[in-house]
């Protein structure tokens, strides 16, 4: 299996693969020709959100000339067919959302179990590149959140990467929630004894089997300090 787990796929304010970092030439390296494709959701009761959701990726894919010779959306309507999917699947996609619902999801359709025989190409966006941790950091997002004592931020993920990754960070370095601004009182304080990888949107982690590359600007979050570890090349 080769992997991209990635913090956006497309150029801001746009619909348009965003090439940076060699991102689109690497894709057209690996996915084949009018391959199939599945793309599962964040959220499996959510299906028209998630259907506009892959109807905008799969637009974006075609406009950078790619075929799908099928193009599957997976979320609750048709999840008693996941082993399935899963099996006929060239290339996988997993949706960007709220981690701990995707997370959950995931869970519920043995998404795990199913990717140790999965030998194609999957993509990950934001959400979908954060539950496929080993351990997933799933930092609070949504109002309450961050103040609910029974929230849990580390959850069991799919175990294609030991890099616990937060993407978004132009997006979310300035971002409060419930009060609290989510790297300096959130994040931080959290990366005691741990470690954070963080993606802007343009950046990517490639994996091809055991071999783990980050492309991009791309940031470490440790024992409360943020470092700069990734620039426009790539770094292990």
């Amino acid at each position: 299996m080769k992997c991209f787990l990635t913090s956006n796929l497309v150029i801001p304010d746009t619909n348009e693969l965003n090439p940076a970092n060699g991102f689109l030439d690497k894709l057209k390296t690996c996915i084949p020709n009018t391959c199939k494709t599945l793309f599962i959701c964040s959220d499996p009761n959510s299906h028209e959100r998630t259907i506009r959701f892959a109807g905008a990726v799969k637009e974006s894919f075609e406009s950078a000339g790619f075929n799908f010779a099928c193009f599957t959306v997976l979320d609750g309507e048709n999840q008693e067919e996941t082993s399935e999917l899963v099996a006929g699947a060239d290339l996988i996609i997993l949706a960007g959302g709220h981690v701990p619902t995707q997370n959950r999801f995931f869970s519920l359709i043995h998404l795990k179990e199913l990717l140790r025989t999965f030998e194609g190409i999957l993509i990950g966006i934001s959400a979908g590149s954060m539950n496929s941790a080993e351990i997933v950091y799933a930092h609070p997002e949504l109002e309450g959140e961050a103040t609910d004592p029974s929230y849990q931020k580390y959850l069991p993920g799919l175990g294609l990467t030991n890099k616990m990754i937060l993407p978004h960070y132009q997006l979310i370095k300035d971002h409060v929630l419930d009060g609290l601004r989510v790297m300096e009182d959130i994040a931080y304080p959290d990366s005691y004894g741990k470690q954070f990888y963080v993606l802007t949107d343009g950046s990517y982690v490639y994996i091809d089997g055991d071999a783990e590359t980050i492309y991009g600007e791309a940031y470490l979050i440790a024992d409360g300090k943020l470092s700069q570890i990734s620039y426009s090349e790539g770094t292990a």
